[in-house]
């Protein structure tokens, strides 16, 4: 049985801590280098508020954006240090608990 959206944000949520908005704004501001990424398809970005150091990384894109073995061009540089803060962002968190 293939598995639903719901149950993939379900697990996720299960293992990825989510935070509030003001929590989010705290971290940002006690860490200005917080990579902040917001994972909905472009033409969504910031329909429900946006984050101004936010950069749009689609939820389909992020694993290549992410993935070092992959040829430059192809990735986000600022995802390169994995010890730097990143938060993930979308509309409603369903699809930022998956990013």
């Amino acid at each position: 049985m293939a598995i639903t959206f719901k149950q993939m944000v379900a697990e996720a949520r299960d293992n990825v801590p989510g935070i509030s908005s003001a929590e989010a704004r705290e971290k940002i501001n006690a860490n200005p280098e917080t990579f902040v990424i917001d994972v909905q398809d472009a033409k969504d970005s910031g329909a429900c508020g946006l984050i101004p150091s936010s950069v749009n990384i689609s939820l389909g894109m992020l694993p290549i954006r992410a993935d070092l073995e992959l040829p430059e061009h192809l990735r986000e540089p600022r995802l390169a240090d994995r010890n730097r803060p990143v938060l993930v962002t979308c509309g409603a968190g369903g699809q930022a608990s998956l990013g």
